[in-house]
């Protein structure tokens, strides 16, 4: 599954957690900076939070409607990878997906 262009109003947030320097979260790096611009244009209300901590495992967590939330965790990924694990997350929990 890759990341979707248009994200479902079901998804409220959308929050990645990375360590600036760690090796384990360079793909995460990579798609923050070739994506992020596409997945804001794309989805303009989206709030996308990016927090950057030393040494921390890099997650990703997306906020539905109604408070329900799902976390994954990016380490080690590539960038398609990346984008891959987002794109199952964000259709995890929205109505009428697979």
């Amino acid at each position: 599954m890759s990341f979707p262009k248009q994200i479902p109003r079901a998804v409220k947030e959308l929050r990645l957690h990375l360590c600036q320097t760690g090796q384990t979260s360079r793909g995460v790096r990579q798609f923050i900076q070739s994506q992020y611009p596409s997945i804001k244009s794309s989805n303009p209300d989206l709030k996308v939070l990016i927090r950057e901590a030393a040494g921390i495992e890099p997650r990703a967590f997306v906020r539905f409607e109604r408070g329900a939330e799902s976390v994954t965790s990016l380490s080690n990924l590539s960038e398609k990878d990346v984008a891959s694990e987002l794109g199952r997350l964000i259709s995890s929990q929205t109505p009428g997906s697979a």
